[in-house]
This record gives C-alpha cells, sequence and structure tokens, in this order.
C-alpha cells in the first residue's frame, strides 16, 4: 500500500504528476503566505505604524529558523526522494530520523539563546527607541516555538519525498489557520497588540508540529522518527548538509539581507521602515506561489535522477517551466496593479503608504523571471549537486545582491533606487541559475546510464 504513493513519480503522464505535485505545495505556500499577510494586517489596524515597523524588523530573526527548517527539509526531501527512488527504504528512514533529532535540538538551544539575548538582537537588525520594546517582546514569545517551528518546516518538505503532497499540505494549512484564526482575537480581541501576532504564532507552528508527528508515528509513513533509526554516519548528515545548508543559506541571506536594507532604510526614518515591510509582503504574493511551484517538482525530479530515468527528467523540467513563466506574467500584473489597496489594507500612515506603494512596484519588477529562478534551483538541488547548489544559494542574497547594496546606496540618496537592488539581483541570479543548471546536467547525467524514460 505505501508503494502506491509513489506511483505517481514513475506512471503517470508528466503533467499530470507535476500539477499533482505542486498544487498542494502552492496551496501550502499560500497558507503560509495569508498567515505572513494576517500578522501584519491585523497589528496595522491598530494603526500604530511602529507595531508594523517592529514585526518587520523582528522577522528577519524568525527566518533564520525557518532556514534551520529548510536545511533538514530540502536536503532530506532531496536525499529521500533519491534513496526512494534507488530502492533504499532503510536509509530513507535514516535521514528522516536524523533531521527529527537533530532539527530538535538546534531548536531548543536557539530558544534559550533568544531568550537571554533578545535586546541586542533587536538592535542588531535595526530596532529604534521607539520600536525596541514592541520588537523584544514578540521574540521572547516566538522563541517558544522554534522547535516546533523547525519540525515543521523541515516535516512539509520531507513528507512530500514519499509521495504524501496531501499531508504535507493539511500540515501547513492546520498550523496557519489556527493563526490566522487567532490572529483578530489575540492581536484585536484581547488587546495583545504584537504580543498577540507571537503567542498566535507559536500556537499555530506546534499544531503543525504535532499534526505531522501524528502521521510520522502512524503505520500510514514510510519514514521514521524513532531514536533506533537516528544515524549521522553512512552519508546521512553528509548528504542532508550537501544540499541543506546551501538551501538553508539562501534563506539565512534573505534575512541577513532584510537585516542589512532594514538598517540602511532606518536612515530615511521609521515610516520607510514599515513601508519596506508590507511591500515584502506584497512581494511575497508573487513569491511564494512561485515557490510553491518550484518546491512542489523537487520530489519528483529527486526521483527520477535516483531511478536514473533522464528522459522522464527532462520532461518535467521543460513543463514546469513554461507552468513557471506563464504563473510569473500573471502574479506580476495582479502585484503591481494591486499593489494601491494591498498597501491600504496594512498601513493608512501618509508617509509609510507611499514608501509602502513605491516599494511594491518596485520589487515585483523581478516578478517575470523568478518562476525560473526557482524552478532551477530546484532542479539543482534534485540531483545532490552541492556545489552548484552552494553557489547559487549564496550568490542571489549575498555575493550578488549585498555588492549591489553597497553601491546602490552608496551612489544614490533615495530609498527608492534602493529598493531596486533586489529586482537588479534577481535577473543577475536567474541568468546565473540556468547557467549553472546547464554545468550540473552535463557533469551529473554523464556519469549514469539513464534511460529515456517517458515523457508523455
Amino acid at each position: 500500500m505505501k508503494e502506491k504513493t509513489i506511483d505517481i513519480f514513475e506512471n503517470a503522464p508528466v503533467p499530470k504528476a507535476v500539477i499533482s505535485n505542486i498544487i498542494p505545495s502552492i496551496v501550502s505556500m499560500i497558507m503560509v503566505l495569508l498567515y505572513n499577510l494576517a500578522d501584519t494586517f491585523f497589528i496595522g489596524q491598530t494603526k500604530n505604524a511602529y507595531m508594523v515597523a517592529a514585526v518587520s524588523i523582528a522577522t528577519p530573526v524568525f527566518l533564520l529558523f525557518m532556514a534551520v527548517g529548510m536545511l533538514f527539509g530540502i536536503g532530506g526531501t532531496s536525499l529521500i526522494s533519491r534513496m526512494l527512488g534507488e530502492g533504499q527504504g532503510k536509509r530513507a528512514k535514516q535521514v528522516s530520523s536524523f533531521c527529527f533529532w537533530t532539527g530538535t535540538v538546534i531548536g531548543v538551544s536557539a530558544m534559550v539563546l533568544i531568550w537571554i539575548f533578545v535586546r541586542p538582537i533587536c538592535r542588531a537588525v535595526g530596532a529604534s527607541d521607539d520600536t525596541i520594546g514592541f520588537a523584544s517582546q514578540y521574540l521572547n514569545i516566538v522563541a517558544v516555538g522554534i522547535p516546533f517551528l523547525i519540525i515543521s518546516n523541515a516535516f512539509s518538505n520531507i513528507i512530500r519525498a514519499e509521495g504524501r503532497a496531501k499531508t504535507a499540505m493539511s500540515g501547513m494549512i492546520i498550523g496557519n489557520l489556527i493563526n490566522i484564526i487567532l490572529d483578530p482575537v489575540m492581536i484585536l480581541g484581547f488587546g495583545w497588540n504584537v504580543a498577540g501576532a507571537a503567542v498566535a504564532t507559536v500556537l499555530g507552528n506546534i499544531f503543525s508540529a504535532v499534526f505531522y508527528l501524528i502521521h510520522l508515528l502512524s503505520k500510514r509513513s514510510m519514514l521514521s522518527i524513532n531514536p533506533k533509526d537516528y544515524r549521522v554516519k553512512n552519508r546521512v548528515a553528509t548528504g542532508v548538509f550537501a544540499i541543506g545548508i546551501p538551501a538553508s543559506l539562501n534563506s539565512v541571506l534573505m534575512s541577513t539581507s532584510n537585516i542589512l536594507i532594514n538598517n540602511v532604510m532606518t536612515g530615511f526614518g521609521d515610516m520607510a521602515v514599515a513601508g519596506l515591510g508590507v511591500a515584502m509582503k506584497v512581494n511575497m504574493i508573487a513569491v511564494m506561489l512561485l515557490i510553491g511551484l518550484g518546491t512542489g517538482i523537487q520530489p519528483l525530479l529527486g526521483y527520477c535522477f535516483g531511478a536514473r530515468n533522464k528522459g522522464r527528467y527532462m520532461a518535467v523540467l521543460k513543463f514546469s517551466l513554461c507552468l513557471a513563466f506563464g504563473m510569473s506574467l500573471v502574479m506580476t500584473v495582479i502585484c503591481y496593479c494591486g499593489a494601491g489597496p494591498l498597501v491600504t489594507a496594512f498601513l493608512d500612515n501618509a508617509d509609510a503608504f507611499e514608501y509602502g506603494m513605491s516599494f511594491s512596484r518596485i520589487y515585483i519588477l523581478s516578478g517575470p523571471v523568478l518562476g525560473i529562478l526557482f524552478v532551477m534551483i530546484n532542479a539543482i538541488q534534485s540531483t545532490g549537486a552541492a556545489m552548484p547548489s552552494l553557489l547559487l544559494s549564496i550568490s542571489r542574497q549575498g555575493l550578488l545582491w549585498m555588492p549591489l547594496l553597497f553601491i546602490f546606496s552608496h551612489i544614490f540618496d533615495s530609498a527608492r533606487m534602493i529598493a531596486l537592488t533586489q529586482p537588479v539581483t534577481d535577473y543577475l541570479a536567474t541568468t546565473l541559475s540556468v547557467i549553472l543548471f546547464i554545468v550540473t546536467y552535463k557533469k551529473y547525467f554523464k556519469e549514469f546510464d539513464y534511460v529515456s524514460g517517458q515523457t508523455d
């Protein structure tokens, strides 16, 4: 019965295989998007732009630990899908157990460290005298949920590797619905403001993690969190980290880039920081959907690679790229034209709104190429190509974005021109991703005698 869950990887027509995998992933990303928008929206209803700025400032710290979950999630998914493709079910269990217990230990350690150093952390990420109180309050509470955040983010990916895309989607939906429902109750109903947003976030992550634990402990799962299956050796840890570290580095650098640009924008005032935070939320509408498409196809590509089915791998990739480009164009138009109403929903301060509107339309200029970028990232990760994955991950928000930010901030005395750093970076990163995939394809597909595969 269990083997039937991955039958679609092997035998379904390519369009059906792609769609059936990306829909649950995209729905999951929509729920993450709604959860992110809900926090900012309901905080915005307090009519206190400093609270909006504080949550925007604290968010990069939260994203750092989402990146840890992604390390185990993307790294584990890539390795497990390849192991299942090769028929190595026992090793897949060992990888799953390793991801669970190592992620849990890191989460508990991070929780304690944030409680000890919360105010210095807030200062480091750009909190001013007006926002540090709110930011510290938010992070102190959110820290409680970090172990659950890591587990839920890791296994929302890993469970897809065994063909359980709908189960992975359900866990995300449950956690994010809890958050969305509790946000207005705790922020506005109870009058807890940023503390209410933090409590809702923690409870959402707890419910999501518990849902995944129930599945993993059931007989329906091919995976394991049994400590007896925990292994570090036999290429378990190195296999996860080889792809997981590059994938998480991208998120870490995204968080770092948020911190850096928040510090730069602080020079233009707290309203610029608030406007930038909202613009990132608007841009996230397109980004999350396209990330969902990219991550949705990774287990399918990884399985085809592990099964040495080159023809099917390339058919999946080509179909996904066409789909991603079409979605990118549609989302660009929607976010550009809808920027005004979307920003209004979060901000009513005139200065903050002006910044938010300008930044939103600048950020969405990346839209047409984002789909291609995320598909290429996941295609490279699906092959286990560690060095190309690493180079791409450190380039987008690191080797490309950081020098551009330095140059733009020294040449231009304009917040809007500085915001243009991101779209310029995304076009460069997309070009680099295509080049790196071609290099990966020529190297990794030569090493095996791949079968022709199914291309319908």
